[in-house]
């Protein structure tokens, strides 16, 4: 066997225990540069981080929330949501793995389940066939068999949809105020006077009369 530079080939054959722990290092090391894709791509980070921008554009506050307490807002709600899905993973295949009760490949496919099950109800049907037709997949029986590859795109496009439906909704609103506004300040010849800036106070108005962040987070929440 080829020595690696630095590491003699006698620790191969003299030290399985540390090859056994070497290896385990490098999958979690592969595990946490992987984690800001993981937690983009296959949570509802994604969903919500859209809406919360919709929401920032339709009141046209420019930088108010910044995008640090988005982003931190997004964070704490996937955690809350996505909680019981990583309770399973950490039930039946952390510590398993963990105790040794299993091996790496089963804990590995243990932890896919409970994540197959989260994306796939959130998954169109029809996304998911245009990845299955392209990547030549057969149609899979239940969630188990379908590949993560075809899943995880597909769960990512279904999301950006329903999170654009969101954000259209939201938009409403105040887009009625704008428009009444722009007329008002039409009607009086005031046409060099930007509307955005009569009509901010008054979309800020309804957005705090609404109780706005209340009825988007619970929004959020009741769409998983």
């Amino acid at each position: 066997m080829n020595s690696i530079p630095g590491i003699p080939s006698s620790f191969f054959t003299s030290q399985p225990q540390g090859v056994a722990t070497t290896v385990q290092l490098l999958f979690i090391l592969t595990i946490l540069s992987l984690a800001p894709a993981i937690l983009i791509m296959m949570t509802s980070f994604t969903r919500i981080i859209v809406v919360l921008s919709f929401v920032r554009t339709s009141l046209s506050t420019q930088q108010a929330p910044p995008n640090q307490v988005l982003i931190g807002l997004a964070l704490f709600l996937t955690f809350f949501i996505m909680g019981p899905v990583y309770g399973q993973v950490n039930t039946n295949a952390i510590q398993p793995y963990l105790k040794g009760n299993i091996s790496q490949q089963q804990a590995i496919k243990k932890a896919e389940a409970p994540v197959k099950e989260f994306m796939a109800k959130q998954t169109r049907q029809k996304d998911l066939d245009l990845f299955m037709s392209y990547g030549k997949y057969k149609m899979p029986s239940k969630i188990d068999d379908i590949p993560l590859t075809a899943l995880i795109p597909a769960f990512t496009i279904s999301e950006l949809k329903t999170a654009f439906q969101m954000g259209f909704m939201i938009f409403i609103p105040f887009l009625v105020i704008d428009m009444v506004v722009a007329s008002i300040l039409m009607a009086m010849g005031m046409m060099m006077l930007p509307p955005v800036m009569i009509s901010l106070p008054f979309k800020i108005l309804l957005f705090i009369m609404v109780d706005g962040w209340y009825l988007i987070v619970a929004s959020l929440l009741k769409s998983y």
